[in-house]
């Protein structure tokens, strides 16, 4: 065994990896051999938590935050130090766990690396080793964590209240709102239905001088002439049949702040004139009465139609069109900014898994592919509800290709079996740096998971990034 010898020889050798405060359990029935590990950790800086035995670590594993775990491979029992490493990462994900073991025990010790653990290392330990091997563990949370943090830094600078995207097209959106929310001006968004338009609108009311005043949002699809008139500016008692009070409309709700009309192009021939009318002197009536009445809202339009091909057709106003789209905001369908799925799917399968209760679940890039193959008619809101039921039928930690939507893979299976008479005749290079390109939009430019995605290393698909000039 290692002696307190070895500790101090150790200590006062030269180190080429780089010195680490890390939060250390170390677990071994072998108190003299405990502290021997610990002795040679701490004086590296590491902070040690010593147990001997499986029961106290469990304890420690419930109750308190490491970085790495060491653990003696067999102690009471042969498979202590493998339920160890199941505590670990149950409670512990993003820890580290190191396997110390015997000779007669490296089998058992190389499954458990199969199972998650980091490393193991042999008895009787060569602290060199035994302290470069905790680094690298410990270098390896601390990396993990600053990605983490690198993806919130991300989040916060690509995603604007639930809004989330780093394609160029998002990050134009993103860069608009920012430009125009300090303003008056009023603002038209366009769009798919399911692209977020009410999120942008959102967006830039809370980004505005008005964000604590209301934002009042109307969809003016399916709504009658007269139902839109009250819902807008309200109405008198006895105004009509039901009328059986006074009711305020979405103007004088949202005066001081924003008005949301959602779905604008729905909105009648007749209430155009009248909404004109509005906004041009910010003067209305209620229905029923004759006193008029003032409010101050920012008017943040939407819809899903081509306005100015319904202006052509005469059920549009072009006066409306003018005074609406002060600024113009487009969102592109989810299949025309596939780069934006994998960042949506992960952001919404973390939402989903903490408001459930559950475990941080990951996704496989083999389930991954599929959503970022299909086209998505529905656009955001349909991938946000797949990945709500995805996370709901997930029966682990780990979403994988059984658990997406059967009518997703078919269409992925139908997409790759409908292609093959395309690439009849087509030079294989040609079609490997299609492949590349088209793989490097989707994952956004991440070359490990696009080498993933298409089967091959990161040293090979870098060169033959180079082979065919792809940047």
């Amino acid at each position: 065994m290692a002696t307190n010898h070895d500790a101090d020889k150790l200590v006062s050798m030269s180190v080429e990896t780089e010195q680490l405060s890390a939060q250390v359990l170390i677990v071994d029935d072998e108190v003299g051999h405990a502290d021997v590990m610990a002795e040679a950790l701490q004086r590296l800086s590491h902070v040690c938590t010593i147990v001997h035995d499986l029961p106290g670590a469990l304890d420690e594993l419930k109750h308190g935050t490491f970085d790495v775990i060491v653990t003696d491979l067999v102690m009471d029992h042969e498979d202590d130090g493998l339920e160890v490493l199941k505590a670990a990462q149950n409670t512990q994900p993003n820890a580290e766990t190191v396997m110390v073991t015997a000779h007669g025990d490296v089998a058992t010790a190389k499954a458990a690396l199969r199972g998650g653990a980091y490393d193991f290392i042999e008895k009787p330990l060569d602290l060199d080793v035994f302290r470069n091997l905790v680094n690298r563990a410990a270098q390896t949370v601390l990396l993990k964590s600053e990605n983490t943090a690198l993806q919130q830094q991300m989040d916060d600078r690509y995603g604007i209240d639930g809004i989330i995207g780093n394609s160029p097209a998002m990050r134009q959106v993103l860069a608009t709102i920012h430009q125009v929310a300090p303003s008056n001006i009023p603002v038209l968004v366009t769009g798919e239905s399911g692209t977020g338009k009410e999120l942008v609108a959102r967006a830039i009311h809370n980004h505005s001088p008005r964000q604590k005043k209301a934002f009042k949002p109307l969809n003016c699809a399916g709504l009658s002439s007269s139902i839109l008139e009250s819902e807008l500016f309200g109405h008198v008692k006895g105004a009509f049949t039901g009328a059986e009070r006074d009711r305020e409309g979405v103007f004088e709700f949202a005066d001081g702040g924003t008005l949301f009309l959602n779905e604008i192009g729905d909105m009648p021939m007749e209430m155009q004139a009248k909404l004109l009318r509005v906004l041009e002197s910010g003067e209305f009536v209620r229905v029923g009465s004759n006193d008029p009445r003032h409010a101050d809202v920012r008017l943040v339009s939407a819809t899903n139609h081509d306005l100015e091909k319904l202006q052509a057709d005469g059920t549009f106003r072009q006066d409306l069109f003018f005074r609406i789209r002060g600024a113009h905001i487009h969102l592109p369908p989810l299949r025309n900014r596939r780069e934006d799925i994998s960042p949506i799917v992960r952001h919404y399968i973390a939402q989903f898994a903490h408001q459930l209760n559950r475990e941080p679940v990951t996704i496989t890039d083999e389930a991954m592919m599929p959503l970022m193959q299909y086209d998505w008619p529905g656009n955001v809101r349909q991938l946000i509800n797949v990945m709500q039921n995805t996370v709901l039928a997930c029966d682990g930690d780990t979403i994988e290709p059984r658990h997406i939507p059967v009518e997703i893979r078919q269409a992925d299976d139908a997409t790759e079996s409908g292609s093959v008479g395309d690439l009849a005749g087509v030079n294989l290079q040609q079609i490997e740096k299609q492949a590349i390109r088209n793989t490097l939009r989707m994952t956004g430019g991440n070359r490990e998971q696009a080498a993933n995605l298409l089967g091959i290393g990161e040293r090979t698909l870098y060169r033959k990034l180079k082979e065919y000039g792809l940047k």
